[in-house]
C-alpha cells in the first residue's frame, strides 16, 4: 500500500520549508509497501552546521503551523551533519553533503518508488534522484 494522503502533504510541507532555505537534493521516497511503521522518507542535504540547524527548525516549524504536528522525536545535531525529524509516518533525514554521501539512504532505498518532492505524485524509481531533487 503507497504512503497515506497525510504523510505525503506533511512530507511535501517538510521539503518546501527545506527549499525555502535553500537546501539542496530534496527527495521523497515512499517506503510505505517495504516498512509498517514509516511511509515517507524526506531527504535533504544542507551546505554547514549553521544551515542544517536553520533548515531543521524551517521544517519542524512548517510543519507545525500548516499541519499542527510536532515531531515524535527529534535526534542528531549540527555538529554531527546529520538530523533526524520523526512524525511517525515521515522520516525527515537532513544532511550535510558529508554525512548524506556517507548514509547514501537513496542507494539503500533503491528499489522504493520516488515522488516529487514537490507535488508529492509517485515519479518512478530513478526519476527524483536523475532530476537531482527540486533544487538540485
Amino acid at each position: 500500500m503507497p504512503a497515506t494522503p497525510d504523510a505525503v502533504t506533511t512530507a511535501v510541507t517538510a521539503l518546501r520549508a527545506a527549499d525555502d532555505k535553500k537546501a539542496v537534493e530534496l527527495e521523497l521516497l515512499d517506503v510505505a509497501d517495504l516498512l509498517a511503521v514509516v511511509d515517507l522518507f524526506a531527504l535533504v542535504t544542507a551546505t554547514n552546521e549553521r544551515h542544517l540547524k536553520a533548515v531543521a527548525d524551517a521544517v519542524e516549524e512548517a510543519v507545525r503551523e500548516s499541519e499542527d504536528r510536532r515531531p515524535l522525536r527529534r535526534e542528531g545535531t549540527p555538529a554531527s551533519g546529520w538530523i533526524l525529524l520523526d512524525y511517525g509516518d515521515v522520516v525527515v533525514h537532513l544532511f550535510h553533503s558529508d554525512q548524506r554521501d556517507f548514509y547514501a539512504l537513496e542507494r539503500l532505498w533503491s528499489d522504493v518508488p520516488r515522488r516529487d518532492p514537490v507535488s508529492g505524485e509517485v515519479v518512478g524509481r530513478d526519476v527524483a534522484a536523475a532530476a537531482g531533487g527540486v533544487a538540485g
